[in-house]
């Protein structure tokens, strides 16, 4: 068995770990770009972060969707997967940092991270680990054809 083998659970899970983050950002930008007011409305917790603006919601969006096809595009496309699913990672990231500055500094309360926790976090933690799995990955390739 080559170096870079890997078992079936580890492969199910790195799929398992793509699936959701492919299909749940794409599927909820694709939710806010065609129907922002019913987004805004409909998701716990952003009604409170200030007034309905479409296109703020719907700028949005179109990052949702770009960033579930980036984690889609990269399972189909492994020579390009560390750049497509570092980029969403690093903005994934950014967005739930920001989500617990705004707590830290009182913005929020503290029950923001737990309500937020699956649709912010938890992608981000995914994209982290996906990230390290593909990079790791990479180089034990490249060493075993060395």
């Amino acid at each position: 068995m080559p170096p870079f083998a890997e078992n079936r659970t580890v492969l199910a899970g790195v799929l398992l770990m793509t699936a959701f983050n492919g299909l749940f950002l794409s599927l909820n930008g694709l939710f806010m770009l065609v129907a922002p007011l019913t987004w805004y409305e409909l998701v716990p917790g952003v009604t409170d972060t200030g007034f309905f603006n479409q296109h703020f919601v719907r700028d949005i969006g179109i990052i949702q969707l770009f960033l579930g096809i980036a984690f889609i595009a990269g399972l189909i496309k492994p020579e390009r997967r560390i750049g497509l699913w570092t980029a969403a990672t690093l903005w994934l990231s950014a967005h739930a940092l920001f989500h617990f500055w705004e707590v830290a500094v009182g913005i929020c309360a503290a029950s923001a991270i737990p309500r937020d926790f699956p649709a912010v976090t938890l992608p981000a933690l995914i994209g982290i680990a996906l990230t390290l799995w593909a990079v790791r990955r990479s180089r034990t390739q490249r060493t075993s054809f060395a």
